[in-house]
């Protein structure tokens, strides 16, 4: 019998209809001094819920670890993302999803998201397909993962590019974007690593290579 694969989720929290999918939670509240640790709250932004079930749709027997660090406004700190990342690598994560970035870059992440990487946890976060750069996926060891339009159900791309590594697109409930084209990324690897546990993260990384649907990036033609 082969072991449940756990998949961490870093967002706003999930929906009532997907608590049967998640078998840990913890919230990170910024507090006076420090950090406060609570139980789940009610996803109030969506943003978690969406990602939620675009993973899901992917791997439905994939058992979900949620670290919720958004409140309804939709804001975080590279604090909040760093213990949430530490709390995941305690719960036994395979594969992790963060549809989230930050401009800042703090030792605390970047600490955080290195020792994940060096424990062989495969760490997905979305990347805009141009601007400035956002961490976590701008640090070494991480799968960026953007929007890319030209992809449908179960197809990727792989992009290669100064933004993103690969390129993925689902819309759920009307949103899309990087956020949603990296959930179904992180949905796809984990599916593969279902398929074949016995592959080493190089490998895993470099099949979706293969079996990506499009390679490089778009390019726009002037008629």
């Amino acid at each position: 019998m082969r072991p449940e694969l756990r998949v961490g989720v870093v967002d706003s929290g999930h929906a009532a209809e997907q608590a049967g999918s998640v078998v840990a939670g913890q919230r990170f509240r910024l507090a006076d001094d420090g950090l406060d640790r609570l139980p789940l709250s009610v996803d109030r932004l969506g943003h978690g819920s969406v990602v939620c079930e675009a993973i899901l749709s992917q791997v439905p027997g994939a058992r979900l670890c949620v670290a919720q660090v958004f409140d309804e406004r939709g804001v975080t700190s590279p604090l909040q993302i760093a213990a949430a990342l530490h709390w995941l690598g305690e719960q036994g994560v395979r594969v992790i999803n963060l549809s989230l970035g930050v401009r800042q870059d703090r030792p605390i992440l970047r600490g955080a998201v290195k020792e994940l990487v060096e424990a062989g946890v495969l760490v997905c976060a979305s990347s805009p397909a141009r601007g400035e750069p956002v961490f976590p996926a701008s640090y070494p060891g991480v799968i960026r993962v953007t929007g890319d339009a030209r992809c449908g159900d179960g197809q990727w791309s792989w992009l290669d590019s100064p933004q993103a590594d690969f390129g993925a697109a689902v819309k759920v409930r009307g949103r899309s974007g990087a956020s949603l084209g990296c959930a179904a990324f992180s949905g796809y690897l984990a599916t593969l690593l279902s398929e074949r546990p016995e592959l080493s993260n190089v490998q895993l990384v470099g099949l979706m290579r293969e079996r990506a649907a499009f390679r490089g990036i778009e390019r726009k033609v002037s008629l």
